[in-house]
């Protein structure tokens, strides 16, 4: 039994429900912009061997909260973990990013993938989830995440990062079929190991759709937002059997997805995230308060001073305005350059400078 919450206002916004100031976490939060991650991950040896300790992996997700005080963690690990328990070797090249070893291009090696049992070749990340919301003891609630469908596919064709996806995509073209076994069953895979997550101690779940934003808008839906759709009412419907009683939301996020917004907003999740590009006005009156937004800052500002990003941070909660239903965060990741002093410049003014928007409300 996890201990009771001592700061609720992450899920409360997410509920949409009053809170007396706009909470905030950000993407990236335990990174290599902070010197302590920096001497973990040399302790650790490799990524992989950091991201599949769960002691480590609960060292680094603690240490941003240690520094600042955000209104939520997340899990520290990465979005490729499902396709490498699907048997393709993920590794990370120094200075290359991650590689898998076996990517999958043809029929034969679509129709071979399974979906993994997160109680085995995924055990590290949920034991790395009851070890921190363990550690946390009700300090803030704990996100747990997943890649997208299509995001994983996009890596697990190309076998790497790509400018383009171009082998990806012309499967999305000319084997529309294979492109959507693959997403079927990254789909299942995705829904069973998030409700593995849920069920380890999360109280929130995330999915991170980082690469639908290149697609058409056909494509978008057929091949990125469907998957997202059938991932969240596999989650819903999973609920009951590995958290009874337990309300989790569910954010989605696609970078470049904003002109997508009200359709990513009917996908059945509760809160959507946006980038830097989508006006956080202008999105409340597309989607009329039917989910929660999280954003929008961009990353870039926490490379300025201090000033600056108070600057900043206050024209995205105007952008908002009064009222519930915000998340703060980033519009992507931190980058490893910022210095933590713009971090905890954005933090304080989120948590003063907003709660002018949440009187009366």
């Amino acid at each position: 039994m996890s201990a009771p919450l001592r700061n609720d206002t992450f899920l409360r916004a997410l509920r949409r429900q009053p809170t007396e100031y706009t909470p905030v976490w950000l993407m990236r939060q335990a990174g290599r912009y902070l010197t302590e991650y920096r001497e973990t991950r040399g302790r650790a040896g490799s990524f992989m061997q950091l991201a599949q300790s769960p002691a480590m992996a609960t060292e680094v997700t603690l240490q941003p909260l240690d520094r600042f005080p955000l209104d939520a963690a997340i899990l520290f690990s990465d979005i490729l973990t499902v396709p490498d328990a699907m048997g393709l070797g993920l590794r990370f090249a120094e200075g290359e990013g991650p590689q898998f070893e076996r990517p999958v291009r043809d029929e034969a090696a679509i129709r071979a993938l399974t979906v993994p049992d997160p109680g085995t070749s995924l055990r590290y990340v949920t034991d790395a989830v009851s070890e921190i919301a363990r550690a946390l003891d009700g300090r803030v609630p704990l996100i747990g995440f997943s890649g997208s469908p299509f995001t994983l596919a996009c890596y697990m064709v190309e076998g790497s990062g790509s400018d383009d996806f171009r082998i990806f995509k012309r499967m999305l073209y000319a084997r529309p079929d294979l492109a959507h076994l693959l997403l079927d069953v990254n789909a299942r895979a995705v829904t069973s190991y998030l409700l593995a997550q849920i069920e380890a101690g999360a109280q929130a779940v995330m999915v991170f759709d980082t690469w639908g934003g290149m697609l058409t808008t056909p494509l978008y839906h057929a091949f990125s937002l469907d998957y997202m759709r059938q991932v969240v009412a596999g989650v819903r419907a999973g609920l009951a059997r590995v958290a009874p009683g337990r309300d989790v939301p569910i954010i989605v996020f696609t970078k470049g997805g904003g002109g997508w917004l009200e359709s990513i907003a009917a996908c059945g999740a509760d809160a959507v995230g946006l980038d830097w590009t989508v006006s956080l006005a202008a999105a409340r009156r597309r989607v009329k308060d039917s989910v929660a937004l999280q954003g929008n800052l961009d990353p870039m500002v926490l490379l300025t001073d201090p000033e600056t990003v108070a600057r900043e941070t206050a024209r995205v909660l105007a952008d908002f305005g009064p009222g519930h239903g915000h998340v703060f965060n980033l519009g992507h990741g931190i980058v490893p350059a910022t210095p933590p002093e713009n971090v905890a410049a954005l933090v304080e003014t989120v948590h003063s400078a907003s709660r002018r928007y949440h009187i009366g409300f």
